[in-house]
This record gives structure tokens, C-alpha cells and sequence, in this order.
């Protein structure tokens, strides 16, 4: 149950960092990432040409959407802390564990929807071409996944052999 529970607050931190790494790029703040820039939704939209107007809408979006999340996120941290500050033979364990994981359920569920709702606000601010050059970074990216995934398993069944011959 502890690596589900790491692996989802990993996921979550990941997807929350990425936006809130964006939204700090727009206004020439610090970039999460250097140079390479950002990952995810926010990676393609550097290459859209994007208007002044268009980012600095998309900046408020991303911006009042982090502000939003902001409570749910404390209010979890704290239970969370709660939780790791008890000892498993304390009254309560279990009952907290129970508590969290439906905590942690519910946030994921939340944050998914919250961030699709934010996708679909800003693809609606795209023109027709940005779109369809969205489209294309998108299938370039995919591409680029396949091939990678390619490779390791290459590497993988390559280090297997080299192993076994040894």
C-alpha cells in the first residue's frame, strides 16, 4: 500500500510541478527543467508561436488553478503527516490509513478533472493552425516515446544476453 501511496503523490507532485513550472516560464520566471523546457502540455506550447495575449491568459488559467488546488493540497500534506507521525501499534492506525487512502482517491480524482478542465480552457484559446500544429507535436512526441521504448527493450534484451552468455 506504501508504494501506491508514493507513486501517486510522486504522479501528483510531477503533474503539479509541470504546471506550475509552465506558468513560472510564461512570465519569464525561473524554468522548472533549464533549458530543455517543460514536459507535457506545457512543453508543446512553447513551439505554437503563441500571442502575448494568448500566454498571459494562459498564465491566469494555470495560475488561479494552482491557487484553487492550493488548500486541498495542505489539507492532505497534513493528513499525511498525521498519519506518518503515528506509530502502527496506536490506537487509530488503521482507521487513519483507511482515511488517507480515501483522502488520497478523492484528490486524484479531483486533480485529474481539474487538469483537463485547464487543457480544455487553453486548447480553447488556440487558434485553428496552433491546433493543428498541436496535433502534429503531439504525434511527433508519441513518435519519438515509441522509438525510445524501442530502444530499451533493445538494451534490455541485449544486457539479458550478455548476461546469460557469461
Amino acid at each position: 500500500m506504501r508504494k501506491s501511496l508514493f507513486l501517486g503523490l510522486a504522479l501528483a507532485s510531477a503533474m503539479t510541478l509541470g504546471t506550475a513550472a509552465f506558468a513560472a516560464g510564461q512570465d519569464g520566471g525561473p524554468r522548472f527543467g533549464g533549458e530543455h523546457g517543460h514536459h507535457s502540455f506545457g512543453m508543446g506550447m512553447q513551439k505554437l508561436n503563441l500571442t502575448d495575449a494568448q500566454k498571459a491568459s494562459i498564465h491566469d488559467l494555470v495560475k488561479n488553478s494552482f491557487g484553487q488546488n492550493k488548500p486541498q493540497r495542505d489539507s492532505l500534506r497534513a493528513q499525511r503527516q498525521a498519519f506518518e507521525s503515528m506509530t502502527p501499534d496506536q490506537v487509530g492506525y488503521q482507521a487513519a490509513a483507511v482515511q488517507l487512502a480515501q483522502a488520497e482517491g478523492t484528490a486524484t480524482q479531483t486533480r485529474v478533472q481539474q487538469q483537463a478542465q485547464l487543457k480544455a480552457q487553453i486548447y480553447a484559446l488556440l487558434t485553428t493552425q496552433q491546433k493543428a500544429q498541436w496535433v502534429t507535436l503531439k504525434q511527433e512526441r508519441e513518435q519519438r516515446r515509441q522509438q525510445w521504448m524501442q530502444l530499451k527493450a533493445q538494451q534490455k534484451a541485449a544486457a539479458s544476453s550478455s548476461t546469460t552468455a557469461q
